[in-house]
């Protein structure tokens, strides 16, 4: 059974958020294609989206443990990127290179919208601790369609290397198969740990 907790959400944050999907989802399917879709990130838009209007916990704790660690580190290396014109992190040098329309580069800021959003929604309903395992399945689902079905060039959720470079040194279904161990491990499973010690510290308060 669904543990959802309802009419704890605001309206103006679900109004809110669909405008925002509205006005982005066409415009990246314009100017970058729906290939773009695949991405975890981008995906988390829709998923928060149906999250904040059916006021599932699961879900938004899903979507939680995808944006939050991942916004954070994104954040760090634009803005360190912004000041110092070094990446310490990679995989946000589009942001500084004109071949990509502005437009986009502007939209892809909601990276520093979602965690703030999604940790708000778990924070007035509570964190669903199946949030894991869903979204580790999740992401074992769009990994593999995201190397099938995406252009290499792309290389979307970085199924053909890491922090959007191109890997030579392994086998690509080997070097795929790591992805999907290390993602839910390195990005789902540290926030997963703080959610739960956040749980006991308001049980024991």
């Amino acid at each position: 059974m669904e543990d959802t907790m309802r009419g704890r959400l605001p309206l103006w944050l679900k109004l809110a958020f669909t405008a925002w999907i509205l006005g982005w989802a066409p415009t990246y399917a314009l100017l970058i294609g729906p290939q773009n879709y695949f991405w975890l990130c981008n995906f988390a838009n829709f998923l928060i989206l149906a999250g904040l209007w059916t006021e599932s916990r699961r879900l938004l704790s899903m979507q939680w443990l995808a944006v939050a660690l991942v916004g954070t580190l994104w954040a760090v290396d634009v803005g360190t990127a912004w000041l110092t014109g070094v990446h310490p992190i990679g995989g946000t040098e589009y942001m500084f290179d004109p071949e990509h329309p502005l437009t986009t580069r502007l939209l892809s800021l909601y990276h520093l919208l979602l965690p703030p959003v999604a940790g708000f929604a778990v924070l007035r309903l509570g964190y669903d601790r199946r949030a894991l395992r869903w979204q580790t399945g999740l992401t074992w689902l769009v990994i593999p369609l995201s190397y099938l079905f995406t252009d290499a060039e792309r290389n979307i959720n970085w199924v053909h290397g890491p922090f959007g470079t191109h890997q030579e040194s392994l086998d690509p279904l080997l070097y795929l198969a790591g992805l999907m161990l290390v993602w839910p491990l390195a990005v789902y499973l540290p926030m997963h740990g703080l959610m739960c010690l956040w749980q006991r510290w308001e049980r024991l308060g």
